[in-house]
């Protein structure tokens, strides 16, 4: 579905599974009903998520095959996966495993290029494609600044590897993919400005010489290529439990030349305190109800002086109740609501990205990301294929007016 000259899509990591067969059994009941929804007469993407199992299971015998005839018999594409989480995704506990293997390991290096691989066998022709990922790591596995910091060096060392076979597949097949790193609170690279610092002052100088070393490549040849596949993902919810200025970073982005691989559209939890202590009391008893163990509800707190508090899970965040203005909690809430009583959701975010994307596109891949429809309270929940469509139809309609 094209919007402005833009895909817009959901990512399936809504769906529950981790097999194959689980993925292409749960895309087979909800899509066709979301498309004839939103796009009944013309052909749909879909943000594919594909666990580091399925995307074994898919290369395996006719299944990738298979696949393909019903896309097309389905008036279907992919253009877009999200390569974030490696392993169980649902009905298990993640927590922050969600990040592991982390980019240090070759793990996720082969389970990336793999899904780069089946992208490639999948994007329509005339497409650009990308993948999704983790911010390199979590902050929290390592214990000194030292540690954190080699980390680092190791995963740009991996991710300049992706970049290099993404070169290869351009050049051989003329398809431009690009490598979409997802900054999340709590990931090493959490905010706008640590992927902007850590993409001019460790992946740029790293790559020149990588670049440099093997293939004889001029700086500007280089950097130009590392730009070109290696790309941020935007995810609104990440940015905007950071209290992020979004004209400013995306202004910045531009300015210096880094791109936008896609805008992930996403909603996390807010709520303003008021200073008096029953409405204090209220409120956390409102977050409390959220407070549920499959995910990572990291918690930004803005305190009255300014200054933000940042407690790695809700549960952290509730049991030290500072004295804050504002909390903001990394919980994927339903885009098209905004208010849930005496929380709201950071559905305003979501309108200045797009009120700012309108104006100025800086990426055609647009992707509606809410996966914790399994965790909701039940007051929330309505079955998925209607959720779907809902979350699309309010991001189509903002887009239109």
């Amino acid at each position: 579905m094209q919007i402005n000259n833009a895909h817009l899509t959901y990512c399936t990591n809504i769906h529950p599974g981790e097999s194959w067969a689980d993925h292409f059994a749960s895309l087979k009941q909800n899509f066709p009903e979301v498309k004839a929804q939103l796009a009944p007469h013309e052909p749909m993407g879909i943000g594919l998520r594909l666990s580091n199992q399925a995307s074994l299971e898919i290369l395996m015998g006719d299944n990738l095959q298979q696949f393909k005839q019903w896309l097309f018999d389905n008036d279907a594409y992919v253009f877009t996966m999200n390569g974030f989480p490696y392993g169980g995704f649902h009905d298990t506990v993640v927590k922050d495993q969600v990040h592991a293997p982390d980019w240090t390991t070759s793990n996720r290096l082969a389970y990336t290029l793999r899904l780069f691989h089946i992208l490639t066998a999948l994007i329509p022709e005339g497409l650009e494609g990308g993948i999704s990922t983790s911010p390199l790591s979590y902050k929290h596995w390592f214990d000194t600044g030292v540690e954190l910091e080699d980390a680092k060096l190791v995963a740009t060392k991996k991710i300049l590897l992706v970049a290099e076979e993404l070169n290869n597949i351009y050049e051989q097949t003329g398809i431009l993919l690009h490598l979409d790193i997802e900054p999340e609170p709590d990931g090493i690279l959490e905010t706008g400005r640590e992927f902007i610092d850590w993409y001019e002052q460790v992946l740029l100088p790293h790559g020149i010489s990588h670049f440099a070393e093997k293939h004889n490549l001029l700086a500007h040849e280089a950097k130009a290529l590392i730009k070109r596949h290696i790309t941020l993902c935007y995810d609104v919810c990440h940015f905007a439990i950071g209290y992020e200025p979004h004209q400013a970073v995306i202004d910045e982005l531009e300015a210096k030349g880094i791109a936008t691989g896609k805008i992930q559209i996403s909603a996390a939890l807010k709520a303003t305190f008021t200073g008096e202590p029953d409405n204090k009391q209220a409120i956390l008893d409102e977050f409390a109800k959220f407070d549920e163990p499959t995910y990572l509800h990291q918690v930004i707190a803005r305190l009255h002086d300014g200054q933000l508090a940042r407690y790695p899970d809700l549960t952290d965040a509730l049991l030290l109740k500072d004295d804050a203005a504002e909390w903001r909690a990394h919980f994927h809430v339903p885009i098209f609501l905004e208010d849930f009583g005496l929380l709201q959701s950071t559905q305003s975010d979501i309108s200045e990205v797009l009120d700012i994307w309108k104006n100025k596109p800086f990426t055609n891949h647009l992707e509606a990301e809410t996966y914790t429809w399994g965790v909701l309270p039940t007051a929330l929940k309505v079955p998925m294929a209607q959720s779907i469509s809902r979350e699309l139809v309010w991001v189509k309609n903002k887009l239109s007016i």
